[in-house]
């Protein structure tokens, strides 16, 4: 009879382990799908800020640029269209849209001497200049999240965890600009 409560203990201690087991891994779990929630908050806010900045940016410049509607339009569209996005994919397209229209706006405010010497429009470009560095470390940070938990929805024996309650994979928030992987070229002509 101590034979079997002794088997009958040792069952229940490995089950007793076993469920510690799984309660750890799914915190664990928990834990790193929240950490990638909280990067992508980090992330919207700094887009959010971006958002906030560029209508401001556009009018200071209107008032120089009267004849770069094409320009404006495609800024305004830009931004709507990044500010409406759903998902972490569409918000990485749509960011790259607006990074873009970004870029040509920058390009053309180059032929505008009097605007590039305004205060309030140099301020806003430096406060631009700042949100976009801040986004550039807060969409790092995401993705390094994302990697992490992927990784470990992914491993064994997590992954055993994560299949029995339904954790998923996450995407990266890749922005592809135009011309981003290309290598730049420089002209002394």
């Amino acid at each position: 009879m101590s034979g079997a409560l002794i088997a009958l203990a040792v069952l229940v201690g490995i089950f007793a382990l076993l469920v510690i087991l799984v309660i750890g891994m799914y915190n664990s779990l928990v834990g790193a799908r929240n950490q990638v929630d909280n990067a992508w908050s980090q992330i919207d806010v700094q887009l959010k800020r971006r958002h906030d900045l560029i209508p401001n940016l556009v009018e200071t410049a209107k008032g120089y640029m009267k004849h770069e509607r094409q320009t404006f339009e495609s800024i305004t569209q830009a931004r709507s269209a990044a500010m409406g996005a759903k998902t972490v994919s569409e918000a990485a397209q749509a960011e790259g849209r607006l990074a873009d229209a970004l870029s040509k706006f920058m390009l053309v405010v180059e032929n505008y001497p009097d605007l590039k010497a305004n205060q309030n429009f140099l301020a806003l470009q430096e406060e631009l200049t700042g949100t976009e560095n801040k986004i550039a470390f807060a969409r790092q940070n995401y993705n390094d999240q994302v990697l992490y938990y992927n990784n470990r929805i992914q491993m064994f024996p997590s992954n055993v965890v994560a299949g029995m309650f339904s954790f998923s994979r996450r995407d990266f928030f890749e922005v592809q600009a135009a011309g981003e992987r290309e290598v730049p070229k420089v002209s002394f002509t």
